[in-house]
């Protein structure tokens, strides 16, 4: 059997996109594709491991039926992709898939409960029921080509599957506009927010905004490759259902299943709680929360029980730091580091939050401010920063890094390359002031500045230009001007010639 290669799967599955364009919005169909990506993949490696069972035991069909059941997933009768397949020109495949993942629900409650509540296949998004009936039909009939075998004996190691999905959620991310920054975080961000928190074997690992979990598992692939384990748990809560769902299946098909993702509100409703009904704290927190949430939550922060807020109170229109407030009072007293993506006007701007920056940098919690590339991120243009905060640190300054002006520029976006990367990681670990690129700045130094953070104030990226040489430019007006007169002659010339002087 020809092994498939990673990109033939993503080729295949964005193909199956096209049963949905110019009849349903991408925000809209993105849940139908990565659902019944889902249902195949887990769907092929049943089958795949039931005729592995009854080749090894022929003559045993009880003892087939009973290892069956012991698998990770439980797929029952009547809800594989092969009995949606067989009946797709019937009416009712809206209703006939809705089923099947209620079924797969029921028989995994403890690792599916409520994933698919906020996706229905019978939904009239889809148009009217002719003409939902006839788009699942060439959704199915999509997945079900040669190109979308998912058995785990034709596409090998889980982590192609993984990989595609990843690469459809991004694909997703780069078309919906501003709802794009609700699901996903660019690869290269979530890869430089993880080195920067250097996660380590045993961590406990969050993130309170955690969309699609992609930058949770950056994270932990980060321990696996370094130290071959995955002994690590991660944690994080969505307030988007349907973002939620893509989460849980996401983090399943990257075979991550030590793992808590709750849904709900984060500042409204924390549901990451200890037995004691306190916040549960984490070695690394990291997010990229939604930049300048309005109506974030300030009813519900006034009376806050878990007293986060006690800094200050964000303003009622921008969220922003009521997600790193609530950041900050998850990290563990003595190990905790977190990292999170913001506006840059998080650095700078006054009034009340002017006030709460002051406490967090009096309190010795910053660590360092790194200024991001404009356009960088799905759905807005804006130039963003990271900003990391520690527990514990050795001392009181704080690293500044100015990384705006390095990125490889797109046609749409602007990227960051691996040696991009490698620099701003570099230069946070050596905190070594850098010409024109990063300064290493004192606690004296950031009061003096009525603690503003404002990279320009601390990196000097200001080009001399060169001097003007004013005679050359006076010799230069000249002879343009009697090129201009013999040019104006000529033409005169010209003009006579036709008939047309003066």
């Amino acid at each position: 059997m020809t092994p498939v290669t990673q990109s033939e799967i993503n080729k295949a599955a964005w193909g199956a996109c096209d049963t949905f364009r110019g009849v349903v919005d991408p925000s809209i169909y993105k849940d139908y594709v990565l659902t019944m990506l889902f249902l195949k993949y887990l769907s092929d490696v049943w089958q795949d491991h039931m005729t592995r069972y009854q080749t090894e035991h022929p003559n045993a069909p009880e003892l087939v039926e009973a290892m069956m059941q012991q698998e990770a997933f439980v797929l029952p009768d009547g809800a594989s992709f092969t009995a949606l397949h067989k009946r797709r020109h019937e009416p009712g495949n809206g209703e006939r898939i809705d089923k099947a993942l209620h079924a797969i629900e029921e028989a995994n409650i403890t690792k599916l409960r409520d994933v698919f509540q906020d996706i229905s296949f019978n939904s009239n998004k889809l148009g009217d029921e002719e003409q939902k009936n006839d788009i699942l039909r060439h959704l199915i009939e999509d997945f079900a080509t040669d190109a979308l075998d998912l058995r785990p004996t034709r596409v090998g190691q889980l982590d192609i599957i993984g990989g595609a999905y990843e690469y459809l959620i991004s694909r997703f991310a780069a078309t919906a506009g501003k709802k794009a920054g609700e699901f996903y975080t660019p690869a290269e961000v979530s890869s430089l927010m993880a080195r920067l928190v250097d996660p380590q074997e045993g961590d406990d690992i969050c993130d309170p905004t955690c969309g699609s979990a992609s930058l949770l598992m950056k994270c932990g692939r980060l321990i696996r490759q370094n130290t071959g384990t995955k002994r690590y748990a991660l944690f994080g809560q969505e307030a988007i259902g349907s973002t939620w769902a893509l989460a849980k299946m996401n983090l399943f098909l990257h075979g991550e299943e030590n793992h808590q993702i709750e849904w709900g509100d984060t500042i409204r409703n924390p549901k990451l709680r200890t037995s004691d009904d306190m916040l549960r704290h984490y070695d690394v927190v990291v997010a990229n929360p939604p930049f300048s949430l309005d109506k974030w939550g300030t009813e519900a922060a006034e009376t806050d029980k878990f007293a986060r807020f006690r800094r200050g109170m964000p303003p009622k229109t921008k969220g922003d730091y009521a997600f790193i407030l609530h950041m900050i009072e998850t990290m563990k007293p003595k190990t905790g580091r977190m990292a999170v993506v913001v506006p840059n006007g998080v650095l700078f701007r006054g009034s009340t939050e002017g006030k709460i920056r002051q406490k967090l940098i009096e309190e010795n919690l910053l660590d360092a401010v790194i200024g991001l590339p404009e356009k960088l991120f799905f759905g807005t243009g804006i130039p963003a920063a990271i900003m990391v905060f520690r527990k514990s640190k050795a001392d009181t300054s704080v690293m500044f890094i100015d990384a705006s002006r390095e990125f490889i520029s797109g046609t749409n976006q602007n990227v960051l390359d691996d040696t991009h990367l490698e620099k701003i990681v570099a230069t946070y670990r050596e905190r070594e002031t850098v010409d024109k690129y990063a300064y290493r700045a004192t606690w004296e130094e950031i009061a003096e500045n009525d603690f503003n953070l404002n990279i320009s104030r601390y990196v000097d990226t200001f080009e001399e230009e060169d001097e003007i040489d004013l005679m050359a430019v006076r010799d230069e007006r000249s002879r343009l001007k009697i090129d201009l007169a013999e040019l104006e002659t000529r033409m005169e010339g010209y003009l006579q010639e036709l008939g047309y002087g003066s």
